[in-house]
């Protein structure tokens, strides 16, 4: 039985259930004082909060599918994602601040030229009033002398809701699969910013600008590209920059992609949703202006707005993700002059090991569709 399956699910239920019933009824019988019965209390105790913690397990995977299948639930999913195309009709340098430096973790060492380098920053927005940390990883080339002139094209990396930046670094490992993967000649070297879209935490503001609230599609889309192309050598046309994200993330990079082609010309989702959540986490999005609640909804803004001359990627999987019947429907919606690439996975959920897994194809598609000053 799959690991998802409401057969599984049903059974260790059942067990749970029958465990229960079961040290209702020996209990008496082992009320006695030896060692055999003392053993078996403990077993039927043991039995019985076994079943009742993978039976809520199994309910919160089943909700929120972390783990689409046992192999994924050990780890044992590694095979990489690959990217399918998909044929049309299938700031100033004063806004940023840099906090510190430190060690990207790949071989070479602490030299810069070598092994490349990380920002810490805050970025503050200059027309949205955000500000927000963040981390930049420079590659190794931008520090040689063969590259002084040369500017890069950089992504945006977003986070899930309410992930943290550091997540970027140390869970998804995005610096040291970007050095991989320009060492094993399938990318071109690019600046990464990496940070989470919880601009305004506590509250999920979904990258809306909200009335009378935060302004964070303002952010991402206007201040942070201005504000990292006045500091670092990117350049500032659409086709050096990029954005993409996972869970939250990559609903916002699809969103601000799609309504934003005159900064970004490429915008990647990992297991991205296509409408923006309403829930307590969010608050009150849209005050009523139902315009405003249509032009989130991506779904909506393929059949009804001008679709961009962009490229998109999409991924999910056939087992475990929430999100494949939605993204069948986005790649079906995308038009000429856009384009959309899509990684569909057999398995996996809505986790770590899932992203990393698709991480590698998206930077070498992403590094694909930019190009430098």
């Amino acid at each position: 039985m799959g690991l998802t399956s409401k057969t599984l699910l049903a059974v260790v239920i059942l067990l749970a259930a029958v465990s229960f019933a079961a040290t209702v009824w020996l209990w008496p019988r082992l009320a006695r004082r030896s060692v055999s019965a003392v053993f078996g209390r403990v077993g039927l105790l043991f039995a019985t909060q076994v079943m009742i913690f993978a039976s809520a397990g199994l309910v919160a995977n089943n909700s929120f599918l972390f783990y689409g299948s046992w192999a994924d639930l050990l780890g044992q999913e590694q095979e990489l994602g690959t990217v399918t195309e998909h044929a049309a009709g299938t700031a100033a340098s004063g806004n940023i601040v840099r906090l510190g430096m430190q060690h990207t973790g790949v071989p070479g060492g602490v030299r810069p030229t070598r092994a490349g380098r990380i920002d810490k920053v805050v970025i503050a927005g200059r027309k949205s009033k955000i500000e927000s940390a963040a981390y930049v990883y420079l590659p190794p080339e931008y520090f040689q002398p063969a590259f002084a002139h040369r500017k890069f094209p950089a992504v945006v990396v977003l986070t899930g809701y309410p992930g943290t930046a550091e997540n970027l670094l140390k869970g998804l490992r995005y610096p040291q699969t970007a050095y991989e993967r320009v060492k094993a000649g399938r990318a071109q070297p690019m600046i990464l910013v990496m940070l989470r879209p919880t601009v305004a935490p506590p509250r999920d503001t979904e990258c809306v600008d909200i009335k009378n609230g935060p302004q964070t599609e303002t952010f991402f889309a206007d201040d942070l590209p201005q504000a990292v192309s006045g500091m670092y050598r990117v350049g500032t046309l659409p086709r050096n920059w990029g954005i993409m994200g996972n869970s939250t993330g990559g609903y916002c990079a699809l969103k601000i992609g799609f309504h934003h082609p005159d900064r970004f010309a490429a915008s990647a989702g990992l297991s991205a949703y296509y409408k923006a959540a309403e829930d307590p986490t969010t608050g009150d999005l849209f005050h009523g202006d139902r315009r405003a609640r249509e032009r989130a909804n991506l779904l909506w803004s393929l059949d009804h707005l001008p679709q961009p001359a962009g490229s998109f990627l999409v991924t999910t999987s056939k087992q475990g993700e929430g999100n494949y019947r939605s993204t069948q429907r986005f790649i079906d919606k995308v038009k000429a002059p856009a384009h959309v690439s899509s990684i569909v996975l057999d398995s996996g959920g809505h986790n770590f090991n899932t992203w990393r897994r698709e991480i590698p194809s998206t930077l070498d598609w992403m590094s694909s569709r930019l190009s430098d000053g």
